[in-house]
Order: structure tokens, then sequence, then C-alpha cells
């Protein structure tokens, strides 16, 4: 990945400046490059097979295809600042190198976890006393940059004294400044596919100048494909895992699938704590839930498990599901997951997973109802769309000398002196409907009930004429 220029680096001409292993010379064309980078026979395979152009990069077909946007405008040098959004090893960086070599523009690499806003200002001093050289600034893992930083690189992109390329894993809409976003153009990456990454695979395998065809290993495509499958779309991942099984082998020898059984031991899922992973699975698992889809639903819950949530988060969610989605259709949901919750806590992990499978599958598997919801929501509604009503006179509470004295209390019937416990009276000065039941589980006999409620409360009314 990226290494941040230090401000010794900075004092080398543009030879000095980083592209991937080989820095790029004041044509553009790769050069000798400072001590400090590595030679290219020591790079990790994945940096040694990074696309020189933007045809060799794959999987990105809907963004680096001839004839769309940004091949044409890469074509014509006619950019302005980009933002490269996507998984980890998608081809972020391998593009914005891409596009530095094929502009054969100066190319300054920063990550925005190690460098900080005094580095920040000398790299745009510099591309300023340099306007007749084109300076691409590609800065890795955007979002890490706090807004003062990303404030800072407005005046020298709005002047055009930089082209920014920003990589970033997480969403720009919630990461990145709007007035940054509004003047860059946003490409979304892919996860790649499997055969896109066994296709990459296998020429890694047979190029003898960049990957490892001097060892003349083989691997049929079934293996390269299953551990394509096993690094979840990051090429990085999946090169770098092929360099480790290559150099544990003979030379002359076959990659088959007791190779890949150390890594399907060691598989790490992608999952981001409380980052867009977090907040989509999250989404994904409560979906699920909602749509009484239980295989869906312990799918989610075992990727949040695997990836390391928060138990007592996804309880949490749980118990809010129980009535937001549930409801009075299973009226046992809402305790059980209340349960859940509080095993949880004093069981722990890992025993209370299958608390959590308990409490997903009975949520997954129940009626749904979410007239509690609507409920509410109507309720809160009147209260901002329509004059607050006063307590009716009858209900209010007659404690007190002085409430009996304005008569609070006057009038009201007590409920359990009529039969059902309807009275007749009205609870409300102005009546709302706000509550319709659903007929779902249990929630059906409320609709019944609630029939008889009323038509014995307007038979009352009707006799007390």
């Amino acid at each position: 990945m990226g290494k941040a220029l230090t401000k010794e680096s900075m004092q080398h001409d543009a030879q000095g400046d980083l592209f991937g292993g080989a820095p790029l010379d004041e044509e553009g064309a790769g050069g000798a490059g400072p001590a400090n980078v590595a030679p290219k026979g020591h790079q990790p395979l994945a940096a040694r097979m990074r696309p020189r152009c933007l045809a060799e990069v794959v999987g990105q077909d809907h963004i680096t295809a001839s004839g769309n946007l940004l091949p044409r405008l890469v074509a014509q040098n006619r950019f302005g600042s980009l933002l490269f959004y996507g998984p980890p090893g998608c081809g972020k960086t391998s593009i914005a190198e891409a596009i530095a070599a094929e502009t054969k523009s100066r190319f300054v690499r920063l990550n925005a976890v190690l460098s900080n806003v005094a580095e920040l200002r000398d790299i745009l001093a510099q591309a300023r006393r340099r306007p007749d050289s084109a300076t691409i600034l590609f800065i890795d893992e955007l979002h890490r940059f706090n807004k003062a930083q990303q404030d800072l690189l407005l005046p020298d992109v709005e002047e055009g004294n930089v082209r920014l390329i920003g990589a970033t894993t997480h969403n720009p809409g919630f990461y990145v400044n709007p007035p940054l976003l509004s003047r860059s153009h946003l490409f979304r990456l892919e996860p790649l596919k499997p055969e896109a990454m066994s296709g990459v695979m296998r020429t890694a395998l047979d190029d003898s100048e960049r990957g490892l065809g001097s060892r003349h290993l083989t691997a049929s495509d079934v293996v390269l494909v299953r551990l394509a499958r096993l690094c979840d779309g990051d090429l990085r991942r999946a090169l770098n895992a092929l360099e480790v099984i290559a150099l544990s082998l003979p030379e002359s020898g076959e990659i088959t699938d007791a190779e890949l059984e150390v890594f399907a031991r060691e598989r790490r899922i992608r999952y981001d704590a409380d980052e867009d992973e977090h907040f989509d699975t999250i989404s994904a698992f409560i979906k699920s839930c909602r749509g009484c889809d239980p295989d869906a639903a312990m799918y989610w819950l075992a990727k949040m498990l695997e990836g390391g949530e928060d138990p007592r988060f996804i309880a949490r969610r749980l118990v809010i599901l129980a009535s937001e989605d549930v409801g009075l259709a299973d009226p046992l949901a809402l305790p059980l997951a209340v349960a859940a919750h509080h095993a949880v806590d004093f069981v722990g992990l890992p025993e209370a997973e299958l608390t959590l499978a308990h409490a997903t599958l009975h949520i997954a598997c129940a009626p749904k109802s979410n007239s509690a919801t609507l409920a509410l929501s109507a309720a809160h509604a009147a209260l901002k769309e329509q004059p607050v009503q006063e307590v009716p006179v009858a209900l209010r509470d007659k404690g007190g000398q002085a409430s009996k004295r304005m008569g609070h209390g006057k009038g009201y019937l007590y409920a359990h002196d009529f039969p059902e416990a309807i009275t007749g009276q009205d609870y409300l000065n102005t009546p709302l409907t706000l509550y319709t039941p659903k007929s779902a589980g249990l929630e059906a006999r409320i609709v019944e009930r609630l029939a008889r409620w009323r038509a014995l409360k307007d038979g009352l009314k009707g006799a007390s004429l």
C-alpha cells in the first residue's frame, strides 16, 4: 500500500515521487527511485502485478471499459478530481496509478492514516511552485482525514494546482465533506468476481518477469477460483495468499486443495465495527427478520458474530424488532427478546450465540404486525398537526382539596363496574382513531374484541341519549 512522503523525500525532484514501487521521472516514465523504495523483486506479488494501464484493470468494466466516462477523460487528460469508493483490494490504488502513468503526471501518494496537516501543506505548496507539471495527489483512506484536513485541499483542488484522487472504503456521503465531494467525480468500485480474480492469479503464475513464472507451478482453475472465493473479492489478499502458498512449495509443484485448507481455517471475513459493513449487515439482519426469512436472518447473525460484533448490540436490536415488527401479533416475542438480552450479559460468548439464535429464529418466524409502530406514529402526528387536547375533567386527578373544588374527577365512570369494563365514556375530548389492529397471529383476536367493545360502547351511548 501507499507510503507517506516524508519531508526529506519531498526535497527530491519528480524522480523522487512515489509511483507504486517505480517512481516517475520528469517525463512520467518509470525511473530509478530513492533508496527507501523496495527493489521490485522484493515487493509483494500484489504490488508487482499492479495494472500498468487502465486496459489491464480487471473486474471494473462499468468504469474502465473503453468508451466509458473515465477512460475518455483520461485519454484526453481533462479530468478533475476523482473519488474511488469500494471495498479493499478492488483496484482503487491500481486505477489511480494507471491514470498517472497514462497521463504522464507527477504522482504524489499519501496515506490519510499516516499523514498530518503540516505534511499536506508542504505537498500543496510544492505543487503550486510547479504549475507546469501536472500533479496527481493520491490520498489513500481519504475518510481518515478530518474536516479541517479535507477543507485544506479545497483551494488547490478548486484552482487546479493538484488533481486529487481519493480512495475510500467508506461511503463518501458520510465521510467526505460536501464541498470536496461536489468538486469530484465519484466512481463506485465493486468487489471482484472470483472468475476475474482467478484470471489474474493465472497470469501471476505464468508471468516470469513480475509474477511467479520462474517457479513453474501449476494450479487448476477450480483451485484458483476457490482461493478467490476465500478472499471475498479482495484481489490483493488473493495474490499475496497465492505467493505464500507458492513459496511454501518446491519448484514445479502443484497447488491443490490441500494447500488451501490452512487459509480456509484461518479465514477472516471483512467486517468493520461501527462503519459501513456494521451498518449494512445489521440492516440486512433486521430486514430479514422483518421479512420472515429465518435462513437469511441466521446467515447475517453468523456474519456479525464471526466479524466480532458486540452481541449486546444484536440483542438490543432484537428487543426493538420484537415491538416494532412483531408487536401484538406475538406478545411473547418481546419478553423472549428481553430475556435474550439479559442472558447475553450474564452468559457471554460463545454460549450466548445460542441465545441470540433462539431469539432470532423466534422473531423471524413470528407473525408480523407493525400496528404499535403505526399507532405511535399517528399519535405523534396528531400532537404536531392538531391542537393539543386538554385532559377531560372527569379523568383529571382529584387528589387535594383544590382539585376537588375545581371538580376534577367528577363524572368519572369506574370501568370495573361495567360489563367487560366498557363504560361508554370518552377518554379524549375529541375522539381519535390511532390504533388499527392487524389480522396477524394473536392480534386477530384484538380485531374481534375491539369490534365487540365498539358495539357495546355505541349501545351505552345510545341508551344515555
